[in-house]
């Protein structure tokens, strides 16, 4: 049996991150805004548990982020909580889910601009020198996903 508890170790260590983010959310934009950043990523809770320090280099100026992930044995799932430097009293509902096939899924249920969403993480294209993650809304209880942010990360 494989020990999931150790998923994200892949995401350890220091990265570059290139950004992707439409313009406009859930407004039928096609219009893209590329940035850069980093990030650096490790155990915690001697490894039932990790973080990542988050940069993004916008053009509206630098900010910070930090995910929380924890991972639950009984239910082999792992929480994923995002707190954003902007907004510091602030944390978003956990995403909850697991990898499957070398793919990272995670779900959690949100609003946007006052309307329910569901909100879906991927994590995809894992190598040891790089790996992807995705971000989408969906507005129809995840009928359909508009995928609003992609981040390509390289080893430094």
């Amino acid at each position: 049996m494989t020990d999931t508890s150790h998923d994200f170790d892949f995401h350890f260590g220091s990265w570059r991150a290139h950004h992707r983010q439409l313009k406009e959310r859930l407004a039928g934009c096609t219009e893209w805004v590329e940035f850069d950043g980093s990030a650096t990523a490790g155990p915690l809770l001697d490894g039932s548990a990790n973080q990542d320090d988050n940069v993004f280099h916008k053009a509206g100026g630098t900010y910070r982020g930090v995910t929380l992930r924890a991972f639950n044995p009984e239910t082999k799932t792992w929480a994923i909580w995002w707190l954003d430097g902007r907004f510091p009293h602030t944390l978003d509902p956990p995403m909850v889910g697991s990898f499957e096939g070398g793919v990272g899924t995670f779900y959690a249920d949100e609003t946007f601009n006052g309307k329910p969403i569901k909100v879906r993480f991927l994590w995809l294209d894992i190598k040891p020198t790089s790996h992807r993650w995705e971000q989408a809304f969906s507005t129809d209880g995840g009928k359909t996903w508009e995928t609003n942010w992609v981040t390509v990360f390289t080893k430094k």
